[in-house]
C-alpha cells in the first residue's frame, strides 16, 4: 500500500468539501448518527441509573461506529483499492464541515444586514441559543462565535483524528461531536444521561481545540496573540471552546461572551477579550479568511506527518 492511499483520499475529500460543501439534497451519514443517537436517548433517558445508560449509550456507539467503518473500509480495499480510495473519500468529505459553516456565517451578516428579524432567523440555524431577543450586534457576535468554535468541531479536529486513526477514527469523533451537541447539555433532561457523552466529547476535542487556536494565529503571523489566547482561552464553560474563540477575539480586537437564554434559561458566559466594540461584514470577512488559511495549514501538516510516519505505518 502506497503513501498516495492515505493522501488521495484526504485531498479528494478535502477538495470535494471545497467544491460543494453540504448540499441539502446528498443523504448525510450525520443524519443517520443523531437518529441513532435519539433512539438510544427515547429508550433509555428514563427511570433509575440515567448516568450509567447514557455512558453505555455513548461508548457502544462511539466503538460501533469505529469498528463498522474500519471492517468497511478494510473490505473495500481488498475487494479493489480504487473502490476504497473513492469511498474512503467521500466518508472524508462528510466529516469536514468548513464550507458549509463558512457559507452560512455569510449568510447570516447577509441577513442581518437587510434586517434584525432576518438576522435573527438566519443565526437560529447554526447556534443553540434562543435567538429572538438578540440584537443586530448579538446576532453577529453569534455568528462569529459559532465559527471560531466550528473550525475546531467540524474541521481541525476530523483531520486530527485522521491523521491518528485514519477514516475510523474521524467517523468515530463525529459520533462523539453529535453525541455532545444532542445531549450533552447541562438541564435537566440531559444532565444525567448526557453526563458521559459530553466529558468524552471535551477530551476528544482537548488537544484540537488548543491546535486550532496556534492555527488561526498562525494564519495571521501575529504570534503575540498567543498571549492573548493563553489569558482568555480558559474563560468559557468548555474546557475547549474558549480557546478558538479567543484566537478570533483577539484577531479582530473585539470581546465574545456574555449573557445567553438556552432553552429558556439564562446561561452567562465569562467575556472573551475586552474590547466592547461594534462587529460589521468586513471582520466577517477576515474571520473567513483566517479559517481558509487554518484550515489549508492543518491540511498540509497532516500531509507532512503522513508522508514522515509512514514507513513506520503498519501497512
Amino acid at each position: 500500500m502506497d503513501i498516495f492511499v492515505l493522501i488521495l483520499p484526504l485531498l479528494a475529500g478535502w477538495l470535494l468539501d471545497k467544491l460543494i460543501g453540504d448540499p441539502s439534497w446528498l443523504p448525510h451519514p450525520i443524519v443517520g448518527f443523531g437518529k441513532l443517537i435519539s433512539f438510544c436517548e427515547k429508550r433509555w433517558n428514563k427511570g433509575k441509573h440515567r448516568v450509567k445508560k447514557g455512558a453505555c449509550t455513548a461508548v457502544v456507539l462511539i466503538v460501533f461506529i469505529y469498528g463498522a467503518s474500519a471492517l468497511l473500509i478494510h473490505g473495500l480495499y481488498a475487494m479493489n483499492l480504487w473502490i476504497g480510495v473513492a469511498v474512503s473519500a467521500v466518508l472524508i468529505f462528510y466529516c469536514l464541515a468548513g464550507t458549509t459553516l463558512i457559507n452560512e456565517v455569510r449568510m447570516v451578516f447577509m441577513a442581518a444586514d437587510h434586517s434584525l428579524e432576518e438576522g435573527r432567523r438566519q443565526v437560529s440555524r447554526i447556534v443553540g441559543r434562543d435567538t429572538s431577543g438578540l440584537t443586530d450586534q448579538e446576532v453577529r457576535l453569534a455568528a462569529l462565535e459559532t465559527l471560531a468554535e466550528n473550525l475546531s468541531d467540524g474541521v481541525i479536529a476530523p483531520l486530527f483524528w485522521y491523521l491518528l486513526l485514519g477514516v475510523p477514527g474521524m467517523l468515530a469523533y463525529k459520533m462523539i461531536n453529535t453525541l455532545d451537541s444532542m445531549v450533552g447539555y447541562k438541564n435537566e433532561r440531559y444532565l444525567q444521561f448526557g453526563r458521559w457523552a459530553a466529558r468524552i466529547d471535551d477530551i476528544a476535542n482537548y488537544i484540537p481545540a488548543r491546535l486550532t487556536a496556534v492555527l488561526m494565529i498562525l494564519s495571521t503571523g501575529r504570534l503575540s496573540l498567543l498571549k492573548f489566547v493563553g489569558r482568555y482561552g480558559n474563560q468559557h464553560a468548555s474546557p475547549n471552546s474558549g480557546y478558538p474563540e479567543a484566537a478570533l477575539a483577539g484577531i479582530l480586537n473585539c470581546r465574545f461572551g456574555g449573557p445567553h437564554h438556552y432553552f429558556g434559561e439564562m446561561v452567562y458566559k465569562p467575556f472573551i477579550g475586552n474590547n466592547n466594540r461594534p462587529v460589521y461584514s468586513s471582520d466577517m470577512r477576515i474571520a473567513v479568511r483566517v479559517n481558509r488559511f487554518a484550515e489549508g495549514i492543518m491540511v498540509i501538516w497532516v500531509i507532512l506527518c503522513l508522508m514522515a510516519a509512514y514507513p513506520f505505518l503498519p501497512l
